[in-house]
């Protein structure tokens, strides 16, 4: 069961949620307002933080 972070479009709230197959993202809540308008927010894989062993150690992240 993936977690999903979410952004919503009305008041900015971040927050997250378990998603099951056949969910729909059409009907996410936000938590915050109720708002409908939720939208998928990329987040970093776990681990990004430079402890990668095929960065080098002068990078901050894997993705810089």
């Amino acid at each position: 069961m993936p977690i999903y972070e979410y952004r919503c479009k009305r008041c900015g709230n971040e927050f997250e949620l378990i998603m099951f197959a056949g969910d729909d993202d059409n009907d996410i809540k936000c938590p915050g307002c109720g708002g409908k308008k939720a939208e998928k927010v990329l987040s970093a894989p776990a681990g990004s933080n430079g402890s990668c062993q095929t960065c080098s150690s002068s990078k901050s992240s894997c993705f810089t």
